[in-house]
């Protein structure tokens, strides 16, 4: 009877020990799959999205700075909303709150689907932001099926199902959305949420690591949510309200001293023995900070470029973009050219997962920030549609080899019992990074505008070129950072590591020790990669 869907094991105060002896392939499969089915369905959903932005700002007459409120109100609201979330599945169980979040968040796509303003879906957005917790919580169920050693494989997997997610649903979305209407697709989509809400109560079984008495840092939160709230408004509505007038200024001081109380307060919390949401003594760790700081930055630099993409798809050749039926926006074609990205990120991350037990995480994310930042200046210089199709799959390449690497860096660093709180900081980093970068992308495209000629008002070259310069230059900074960080697989690895079973070799410990219990099972805040817009 161990394998009854409905079946719950008592809460247990301590991570349970995967190993290959008890490894169930199958139930591990079937959690697979139903997790690749949530992929495709809320890529489905957010995956239009971007195409249609210039279909939606044309709807409700906001510049594209504005528009960028609809992605970034989402990922703000995913920031505060992933620590809270990930604490409750610890508290309640995961499978629980994930069916509780799923059906939630079919809820608030269908009330976007119905906003008569634009005010009203970015709220309705902001309360969709509850969708970044879903992934998360899904790939903690899934990796706790996992021995230690396949956890890298694993990771590489789903990567490469957010490919296959892109490559699903960006042609079925944006065809929707061409053919019936951006709204169409929300309403589209809330049957399969439903549906895969039930497969997960029944097939799914709750995890049998409890935490009943963590404590949940809602003010933190809030806290953090309010800060990311005013800066990514300021940086949204500073062309429309002026850079310099006295509410684009008062929204990004706010924004900025909201991080003092939040410092303050997280400190006071973790001094009452609770975890905070940000842990500066485990930000201290090396690779901990190492790997924040990168898929910060490599979540600011996707966003942006992105953004600045589908913009480039949509928007007038005359302007440096490649759409010669301007004003008509296709959203469809739209979606189909960044299939290429998707496509290279499947291809690349399955590679990958195999490769980076051997290589090592360092050598692979130095390729994939190479090739990433290499992807976008390629785009910055691209003159025909081809060629930006062409240049977009190295994008796609270098992203799939960072995801698919680096997280490795804090998988197999921290103590298994802080891999909950480490894994709830790292979502926590790579959604204030995507979150900054659409407006960003969002205030370049509003800002540098064509002044005269029949597409007077269309962005200039000029705004995509910066686009793609500052995306390149972040992505480079994180390539540095990777350089700080101790090496954990691979024969090269930093001697302090030595002790650690290599993933990909079933029981290799040292000579002479015990072997190493399994490391535990990412807790409920998730590492996998970053969701895209």
């Amino acid at each position: 009877m161990t394998d009854s869907p409905l079946t719950t094991s008592p809460p247990s105060s301590d991570p349970p020990a995967k190993t290959m002896e008890t490894f169930d392939r199958g139930y591990a499969t079937r959690v697979m799959l139903l997790l690749a089915g949530i992929v495709v369905a809320v890529l489905y959903v957010e995956g239009m999205l971007t195409p249609s932005l210039p279909t939606i700002q044309n709807d409700f007459h906001v510049d594209t700075a504005q528009v960028t409120l609809i992605i970034s109100s989402y990922a703000a609201a995913g920031v505060a909303l992933s620590p809270v979330v990930g604490k409750l599945g610890d508290i309640y169980g995961k499978r629980k709150v994930l069916v509780l979040v799923m059906l939630a968040y079919a809820g608030a796509v269908s009330v976007t689907g119905f906003s008569p303003t634009f005010a009203f879906m970015v709220g309705a957005r902001t309360v969709q932001g509850v969708g970044l917790t879903i992934l998360p919580l899904g790939m903690s169920l899934v990796r706790e099926e996992f021995p230690r050693e396949m956890v890298p494989k694993a990771q590489g997997l789903l990567s490469a199902m957010f490919g296959v997610g892109f490559v699903v649903s960006l042609p079925v979305g944006s065809y929707v959305s061409q053919t019936y209407g951006w709204r169409a697709t929300y309403h589209t989509a809330i049957p399969f949420v439903v549906l895969l809400a039930i497969l997960v109560f029944l097939y799914v079984r709750e995890s049998s690591y409890r935490r009943p008495n963590t404590k949940v840092d809602y003010v933190g939160a809030a806290l953090l949510g309010g800060s990311l709230a005013g800066v990514v408004t300021a940086l949204a509505q500073g062309e429309a309200w002026g850079w310099t007038s006295l509410r684009t200024l008062a929204f990004l001081g706010a924004g900025v001293a909201l991080i003092v109380p939040f410092a303050l307060y997280e400190r006071r919390w973790k001094r009452r023995g609770h975890e905070p949401i940000v842990d500066s003594k485990l930000l201290s760790e090396r690779n901990v900070a190492v790997t924040n700081a990168v898929l910060t930055v490599a979540g600011l630099g996707m966003y942006l470029a992105l953004f600045s993409l589908i913009y480039q798809f949509e928007y007038p050749i005359a302007s440096g973009g490649y759409n010669s039926a301007f004003p008509t926006y296709h959203i469809f074609d739209a979606g189909l050219d960044i299939i290429p990205l998707a496509v290279s990120m499947i291809a690349v991350a399955g590679v990958a997962s195999f490769a980076v037990s051997r290589t090592g995480v360092k050598p692979l994310a130095l390729a994939g920030t190479g090739l990433t930042a290499l992807g976008f200046y390629l785009v910055s210089i691209a003159t025909t549609l081809t060629q930006a199709l062409v240049y977009e799959f190295v994008v796609g390449a270098g992203i799939a080899l960072l995801n698919a690497s680096v997280i490795n860096l804090l998988i197999l660093t921290v103590d298994p019992r802080d891999m909950g709180q480490a894994t709830a900081m790292n979502n926590v980093f790579r959604n204030v990074g995507g979150s900054v970068g659409a407006p960003i992308a969002g205030s370049l495209l509003a800002t540098y505008l064509l002044t005269s000629g029949p597409y007077a008002g269309a962005p200039s070259h000029l705004a995509f070129a910066y686009a793609f310069w500052i995306a390149a230059a972040v992505t480079v900074a994180g390539g540095v950072a990777i350089l700080l960080g101790h090496e954990v697989l691979g024969p090269s690895r930093h001697p302090r590591f030595a002790d650690r079973p290599v993933p990909g070799r079933a029981g290799s410990a040292p000579r002479g020790s015990a072997p190493r219990p399994d490391a535990a099972p990412a807790e409920s805040h998730g590492v996998g990669p970053a969701a895209l817009p």
